[in-house]
């Protein structure tokens, strides 16, 4: 009983500042007009010679240029951070979550024998982050594979929920380099066209690059410093398959368990969800391993289901961290986005995807990440009564 009380009392981890660069443009509203237009993202890729490689496309962002004094990922952040820098407290814990970071720093010496290699190591990457927002701490990273992002945002939450702090920003980012897409194609995970998430002739996934940031509060300071508040992070859950180095566990179990301890983590029913934000990359194997754990979990209907990769790619260590900025607008605007580049759903997604939008009105919503080495995760997002405190 006492466990009970204490959890009642325990802050609530409050969303009060975000923002993104997509290869749909910088800024929320880009994104999600560019996924609410149905038109991908994906387009030929020329930032490298892809002659030898599965595919010849991705969704990158053209402003980004290869070849300047900054590296893509500092290319991204800058903007982003120094316009709100303003709003960011300096006593902030500090999180970067990415999976290569500035990889093209690397890969420059190594193709070219220019640069220092040291400066691609993300301890550098952390520095210039903290420079740029301007806190104080020099921050953690957390780098967790596909769950990068999401982990980060369960750990900043998680620490909230303890009092262990009561401020964090989490920024992700990563980029489409070669050396990412040769491994991918090293691994036929490609898909030679477009990513299709959940259709019956998908064929694998296209890579996607993105950066953002998202600042969680204490609903207590937030009320205090009088900010907006965009939207809770009610609960998470965190597991490993331990299956494969890059394969999913094909029973869905595990992921299965992360969303089922992300419910009871935010003490709330299945039934109260309103929409799964899926990872969905468009692999054979993931899809069908995503839809197999959420008919575990919502057993009597189908819920409303959707994934942004068909129009922005996989952007890797900073796609949970995407999924979730949509996965609050579409909180806001009570709008499930279409499933980009679905033509006919898979047997086993039929009724939980549509390449429609389509309204709910249920105040939460589930946002699912999975990764390499069997890494899963789940974030239960949770509209507040009243946005403006």
């Amino acid at each position: 009983m006492k466990h009970k009380e204490t959890n009642m009392h325990a802050p609530e981890a409050v969303v009060v500042a975000c923002d993104l660069i997509t290869p749909y443009g910088l800024g929320i509203d880009a994104c999600w007009n560019g996924l609410l237009s149905g038109k991908t993202a994906i387009n030929p890729l020329n930032r490298f010679d892809t002659e030898a490689f599965q595919t010849k496309k991705a969704a990158t962002i053209a402003e980004l240029k290869t070849g300047q004094s900054d590296s893509l990922v500092m290319q991204m952040l800058k903007p982003l951070l120094k316009k709100a820098s303003a709003i960011i407290p300096k006593d902030a814990l500090l999180i970067l979550a990415t999976t290569t970071g500035e990889i093209d720093i690397l890969e420059k010496q190594v193709l070219s024998g220019k640069g220092n290699a040291n400066e691609s190591a993300p301890g550098c990457l952390l520095s210039k982050v903290q420079c740029l927002s301007g806190i104080k701490s020099p921050g953690i990273i957390i780098s967790a594979a596909c769950t990068s992002s999401s982990s980060a945002i369960a750990q900043a939450s998680a620490m909230i929920r303890s009092k262990e702090h009561d401020c964090a920003l989490i920024v992700a980012c990563d980029i489409v380099s070669e050396f990412v897409f040769a491994g991918f194609s090293s691994l036929m995970a490609l898909d030679k066209d477009t990513a299709r998430p959940f259709d019956k002739n998908r064929r694998g996934l296209s890579l996607g690059e993105a950066a953002g940031f998202v600042l969680v509060m204490s609903k207590e300071r937030a009320l205090q410093e009088k900010r907006f508040i965009i939207g809770e992070i009610a609960g998470w859950g965190l597991t490993n398959d331990a299956n494969h180095m890059t394969g999913p566990s094909r029973d869905g179990g595990g992921l299965a368990l992360a969303m089922r301890k992300a419910l009871r983590s935010a003490n709330i029913s299945e039934n109260v969800v309103g929409c799964i934000a899926a990872h969905g990359t468009g692999t054979i194997y993931n899809d069908a391993m995503e839809m197999k754990a959420f008919k575990s979990v919502f057993t009597s209907k189908a819920v409303p289901t959707y994934s942004i990769k068909g129009g922005i790619g996989h952007t890797m260590g900073a796609a949970g961290l995407v999924e979730v900025i949509v996965a609050l607008q579409s909180l806001r605007k009570k709008l499930v986005p279409p499933t980009v580049n679905l033509r006919v759903a898979d047997n086993e997604a039929e009724g939980w995807v549509s390449n429609e939008q389509c309204a709910f009105n249920n105040p939460v919503t589930i946002s699912i990440n999975a990764g390499f080495g069997g890494v899963n995760s789940a974030l239960i997002l949770k509209k507040c009564d009243k946005q403006q405190l």
